[in-house]
């Protein structure tokens, strides 16, 4: 081999390489941005991952909220698919449309029986429901699991407002 072809040879080589590395790259950093969902039965079957971050939906249970006397930041609640219930606990401002009885997807890391969630999302008016809520929803509800009646009521305001008189 004479030394154009073996400098030719030795780019589309080097080239080549790079490439591979970049591609690895790309798919390790999506890989790592990923988070898959899971809805209350695949959490209590345990089906999700022990410390990896992982997303959580369904309606939350009425009653369940609850906070902690000395750090009104930290609230417990369980959601629910109408087949099983899972814990979840939050450090943070919850949104102003989180409610019982409404659905929420909440980001965060399976600790034992427990979901921690780092990031709580809730429904942005009385119709909407996140997809994947309403999907595995429609899935029990096949399975001939009936939900209750006052479940799918719009959220009731947690306070009222009141008008400036003048």
């Amino acid at each position: 081999m004479n030394a154009v072809r073996r400098k030719k040879l030795t780019w589309v080589l080097f080239t080549f390489v790079g490439a591979a590395i970049a591609v690895a790259l790309v798919i390790y950093a999506i890989g790592q941005q990923t988070d898959y969902y899971f809805d209350a039965t695949a959490i209590s079957q345990g089906e999700a991952p022990q410390d990896k971050r992982i997303r959580a939906g369904g309606m939350v249970v009425a009653g369940s909220v609850q906070r902690a006397p000395n750090d009104p930041l930290s609230v417990e609640f369980a959601i629910t698919d109408f087949q099983s219930t899972v814990p979840v606990t939050y450090q943070g401002i919850l949104p102003d449309l989180f409610a019982e009885n409404s659905g929420v997807v909440a980001t965060g890391k399976m600790q034992g029986d427990t979901f921690v969630a780092g990031e709580v999302l809730a429904k942005h008016d009385e119709n909407y429901m996140p997809p994947e809520v309403a999907k595995s929803m429609k899935e029990n509800n096949r399975m001939g699991v009936t939900p209750f009646s006052e479940v799918y009521n719009p959220a009731q305001p947690i306070h009222e407002t009141q008008t400036l008189q003048q």
